[in-house]
């Protein structure tokens, strides 16, 4: 492995905690830390992206970008470590995203998430949807989930990304990870032959279409369990973001297959600690209970939110839930817990001791 003319960049910002690299023809280079940008005293020229593109690019990556002005790919920096990266033009001029990827995947009491989320990946079949907005951490719970199955349950597991993050060894797991434009011509033909190759799991790195979601409720109807990731920041949100895929006639039907595929939501956001640097997830779980299940199948998507609150019995969690054991627990400020939530109000009258009935548990009305 040769260092690229990157390496001092990335080195840098690895050691300074960044996760993001944004990297543009004669301006300074910025890094995303604990989700604020900073700039570095360094300033990229034309020749220096070019060098960048040709020591880490594959040929037919340099081709789509200059096709399409795009190209989504992965690459490991010697002694740095993996990076998921976009080139892409702006003003007619070269650009790089950089988002830096653990070489392994991290415990769960490591990144702060709750047991529960385990749980459901141990689910045999349906659907199970990580959510959140761009760099909330949704890549690494998936594969959190991956390797806890492949610790401690027998499943042929295919993934289909675009790039590979996260590399998998076979442990308890048969793992294949299949890479869009390198191992695949695209997810479309990737889908197309993955009910072929024997998959227990199906991993789809992001639902992006319907033939995606089509694909997905295919395997799950069928006894598979596929795990895939949105960009959305709710449990409802979510399911809108599916149902408007299809014109007003065809959703009653989409809602009807949702109420029994869907295993659970799980949606997460990074929120800023109390002391020190970094953040800590605050996420939602949403189980498919009969309750939910219900309020799926009968487009009474609004009281989904109550049900997650009166739900903790199955295992649910909500934000508000979430961010008040964080700031009991002294890892995020009032304030830091308040700009997070959805429902602010509502998280202000809990950290007075007032719950709403749907908070401890109360049953949804009709």
């Amino acid at each position: 492995m040769v260092r690229s003319v990157l390496h001092d960049i990335l080195a840098t910002g690895v050691e300074e905690g960044a996760s993001d690299w944004h990297i543009r023809e004669g301006r300074p280079v910025g890094l995303r830390i604990d989700q604020r940008l900073v700039e570095l005293d360094f300033i990229t020229d034309s020749d220096f992206l070019q060098q960048a593109v040709r020591q880490i690019l594959t040929p037919s990556k340099v081709q789509a970008y200059e096709v399409t002005g795009d190209a989504d790919f992965a690459f490991e920096e010697e002694d740095v470590g993996r990076f998921r990266a976009n080139l892409h033009r702006q003003r007619g001029m070269m650009a790089l995203t950089l988002r830096f990827v653990k070489g392994t995947v991290p415990p769960l009491a490591e990144l702060g998430l709750p047991e529960m989320i385990l749980r459901v990946a141990e689910r045999p079949r349906g659907i199970i949807i990580v959510t959140g907005t761009t760099g909330s951490g949704k890549s690494t719970t998936l594969a959190c989930m991956i390797e806890h199955m492949n610790a401690t349950l027998n499943r042929h597991i295919v993934t289909i990304e675009d790039p590979i993050e996260y590399s998998f060894e076979d442990d308890q797991c048969i793992i294949e990870q299949r890479e869009v434009g390198l191992d695949t011509e695209s997810f479309t033909s990737a889908l197309v032959h993955v009910l072929r190759q024997d998959p227990d799991v199906i991993v789809i790195g992001e639902m992006r279409d319907r033939i995606t979601f089509e694909t997905a409720v295919t395997a799950a109807e069928t006894g598979h369990l596929v795990m895939t990731t949105l960009h959305t920041q709710t449990a409802a949100q979510s399911l809108i973001r599916l149902l408007d895929l299809y014109p007003e006639e065809e959703r009653e039907a989409v809602r009807r297959t949702l109420a029994v595929s869907l295993c659970g939501i799980i949606c997460q956001r990074l929120v800023p600690k109390a002391i020190g640097k970094g953040v800590v997830p605050a996420v939602e779980i949403m189980i498919n209970t009969p309750i939910v299940s219900k309020l799926i199948s009968e487009d009474r998507l609004g009281k989904l939110t109550s049900a997650i609150e009166g739900g903790e019995e199955d295992g649910m969690l909500s934000f508000n839930r979430c961010l008040l054991d964080l700031i009991n627990r002294g890892e995020i400020s009032e304030e830091a817990a308040l700009a997070a939530s959805s429902n602010p109000q509502a998280l202000q009258m809990n950290l007075k001791g007032i719950f709403l009935s749907t908070d401890s548990g109360g049953i949804i009305g009709d």
